[in-house]
């Protein structure tokens, strides 16, 4: 019988870049940033790796349709490197790739990495031209924001939210992450917003106004991972651990069929309720200290705090407007400022997360630390509400 990965996986050293507009640095370069510092975080040597998973989203424009890139600009020697992608969710990917590995006993020392490259390409959002047959068939004229703008207005409808009272709550949920993201050094914006200006920005999709949109950016986030045991040889007293990693894929039900009411993502529920239950977790709102989660849109994020059973079915907007989820608040959300402020380059984002957490558990946060920091969860999800990929890992310190 499975027992999950709970406590098998350590994170011995993580890397992060700074996000933004690189026009100094290709990908190869960003991916030898992260490497970089996660090899000195670990405080091993190169040659120790003995395997590798690169998530990276948009091959035709970064590093291409194979691992190969990676292994040459991270000079790992004759080591098996994958290149993994499942959309907005392919960090998160990497990780479970690099995780598994080790829990399994095929090796002792793993690298995940993810990078994007997407500022170079002078387009606005993510540059895509087909994803493949279904995509044609089903989204010819589809966008992100348009999609989100839908998850927008059917929460209104399900829970009888006044447009307004909707819209101020987004506000908050960008307000709340442009906050946290003046005090991250890596951040990609990193200006404080107020309140007028979020609600008075230009309509993009309604209701999503400009500063309800995350933007694009460059970046690559690393993590190096191994047994507890490995771990404490290697100093690490009291490692940072995977409770858990789920992730949970769409099966075309909820864009073929009337019974999903478009208020909700499917997914984002089943794998919460299966990393719960990995982790050992029974009351996530009690037990979660804090939350990285993929706000592409603030009614995304205002959504995941049900789906993820943070607020009860339709107490979102009261919670986040009662500042339940900020830097001060019972479960903080994006400490670091999110994709709303880091931007999304898809294949680093679900790393650049796990990096937040692994920080914050650490106690190496700076003017962003938490004063009790146990367990951190990351989310992300990929595709559209109606067609997602929604993955979930959960850190903290070996119990």
């Amino acid at each position: 019988m499975a027992t999950g990965i709970r406590d098998k996986v350590a994170i011995v050293g993580m890397g992060c870049t700074r996000f933004g507009e690189r026009w100094d640095v290709g990908a190869d370069g960003l991916m030898v940033e992260a490497f970089a510092e996660a090899l000195a975080d670990a405080g091993i040597e190169r040659a120790r790796i003995e395997a590798a998973w690169v998530g990276n989203a948009l091959d035709d424009i970064n590093v291409g349709n194979s691992a190969l890139p990676a292994a040459h600009a991270l000079r790992l020697d004759k080591v098996p490197v994958t290149r993994v992608e499942n959309m907005c969710a392919t960090g998160t990917e990497a990780l479970r790739g690099a995780a598994y590995a080790v829990a399994s006993g095929a090796v002792d020392i793993a690298l995940a990495i993810g990078v994007e490259k997407l500022k170079d390409t002078g387009y606005g959002g993510l540059p895509l031209r087909t994803k493949g047959m279904q995509n044609d068939l089903w989204m010819p004229y589809g966008s992100a924001p348009g999609t989100f703008a839908q998850l927008a207005g059917a929460y209104a409808a399900r829970h009888g939210i006044a447009a307004g009272d909707l819209k101020r709550a987004m506000a908050h949920v960008s307000w709340k992450s442009h906050q946290n993201g003046a005090l991250s050094p890596k951040a990609h914006l990193r200006g404080a917003v107020d309140m007028e200006k979020i609600l008075g920005a230009p309509m993009i999709a309604d209701p999503l106004g400009l500063f309800d949109c995350c933007g694009v950016s460059d970046g690559a986030a690393a993590a190096i991972v191994t047994t507890p045991e490995i771990a404490r040889a290697l100093g690490k007293a009291d490692p940072v651990t995977i409770k858990a990693i789920q992730l949970s894929a769409s099966n075309g039900w909820e864009m073929q069929f009337g019974a999903w009411d478009g208020a909700s993502v499917p997914n984002t529920r089943a794998a919460a309720a299966r990393a719960y239950a990995e982790a050992g977790i029974r009351d996530p709102r009690a037990e979660l200290d804090m939350t990285e989660v993929h706000d592409c849109f603030s009614i995304t994020e205002l959504v995941i705090m049900e789906d993820l059973g943070l607020s009860d079915e339709g107490r979102a907007p009261v919670d986040i407007l009662d500042g339940r989820y900020d830097a001060g608040g019972a479960v903080p959300c994006q400490l670091d400022g999110g994709l709303k402020c880091f931007g999304h380059p898809v294949g680093a984002s679900g790393l650049r997360m796990a990096y937040e957490v692994y920080t914050q558990l650490q106690g190496r946060a700076g003017d962003r630390q938490r004063s009790k920091v146990d367990f951190g969860l990351t989310h992300n999800l990929g595709g559209s509400p109606f067609n997602s990929v929604a993955a979930i890992a959960i850190l903290g310190r070996l119990n």
